[in-house]
């Protein structure tokens, strides 16, 4: 496995639609207050504002626990534990210099390496296309999180997109909801960034979960979307520019049957742990008998 990233769940072969999955939101879920308290995320994040002035907080779901049912249990097979965070006591706790002591200190104090970090639920999409293309995009050496690096498109499930206008609380966020927004958000990611249409897009199906070790465990839910247009229908929509098309530079396709065995290629350096994590749960959950790859990436 690759240093850089761990899976932390794989779903059961395919992936799991929306209606297998069910979420618990509670305050017992969010990040535990620092030690000595939270005054040191404040000086992080004025220090960040100063380097990168256009970045801005928000609300964001945290994972807790992810937990599957065992085969043939009724109701939904996986149940998502999930409390509220925000962008800025991401960088606060787990981008932070002392993110690797505050991991040894949860582990301690309470039993969980992530108690202390704010964790926020990221999603990604193992985007496929008609003619059997997976697609990449250059992120952008603006934004930042991995610039310049190679990833597949994604974000974050938003709370706020269940109360506008309003400072989400636990309360107010209906679960049912909060996996909705889970399961559209990866879709809402893929038409801002490639710019596709919503109705060229299969419903998402999870593949499981992925963490970024890079940024103290941090994990993101991975999905399999497959896209109704060809790889140059994909690459004319991508070139005409969506809402989000700032946020990376250029568009990459790698031959789907080259997936299991994108370790081996040139490419695998190039992509940040999220990419990874994308193709790994890809390559478990979806994935076939290893056949000998095309491994040179369609620029």
């Amino acid at each position: 496995m690759d240093p850089e990233v761990s899976l932390l769940l794989q779903c059961p072969w395919g992936g799991l639609p929306e209606e297998q999955v069910r979420a618990e939101l509670r305050p017992a879920y969010d990040r535990r207050p620092l030690p000595g308290g939270d005054k040191a995320i404040q000086t992080v994040w004025e220090n960040r504002l100063q380097a990168q002035p256009w970045l801005f907080d928000a609300p964001k779901f945290r994972l807790h626990s992810a937990t599957l049912a065992p085969t043939g249990s009724p109701g939904p097979r996986l149940l998502l534990q999930l409390g509220l965070t925000s962008y800025r006591d991401f960088l606060g706790t787990n981008w932070a210099s002392s993110a690797a002591w505050l991991r040894q200190k949860g582990a301690a104090d309470w039993g969980d390496r992530q108690a202390y970090l704010a964790d926020p639920l990221g999603v990604g999409a193992a985007l496929t296309t008609a003619d059997d293309y997976f697609v990449f995009l250059r992120r952008s050496q603006q934004v930042a999180e991995a610039p310049g690096l190679v990833d597949v498109p994604g974000g974050h499930p938003e709370p706020q997109a269940l109360c506008p206008g309003n400072s989400p609380r636990h309360e107010d966020l209906p679960e049912d909801l909060v996996v909705r927004e889970l399961f559209s958000s990866v879709l809402q990611e893929i038409c801002d960034e490639v710019n596709l249409p919503l109705l060229t897009l299969s419903q998402p199906l999870l593949l499981g979960f992925a963490c970024n070790e890079t940024s103290a465990g941090r994990a993101s839910a991975e999905f399999y979307v497959q896209c109704s247009l060809t790889s140059e229908q994909v690459r004319k929509h991508y070139l005409n520019g969506g809402p989000e098309a700032h946020e990376s530079t250029g568009i990459i396709f790698v031959e789907t049957q080259s997936i299991e065995r994108l370790q081996e290629a040139e490419i695998w350096a190039e992509l940040c742990p999220s990419a990874k994590g994308a193709v790994l749960l890809y390559s478990q959950v979806r994935g076939s008998v290893p056949r000998p790859p095309a491994l040179s990436p369609q620029l």
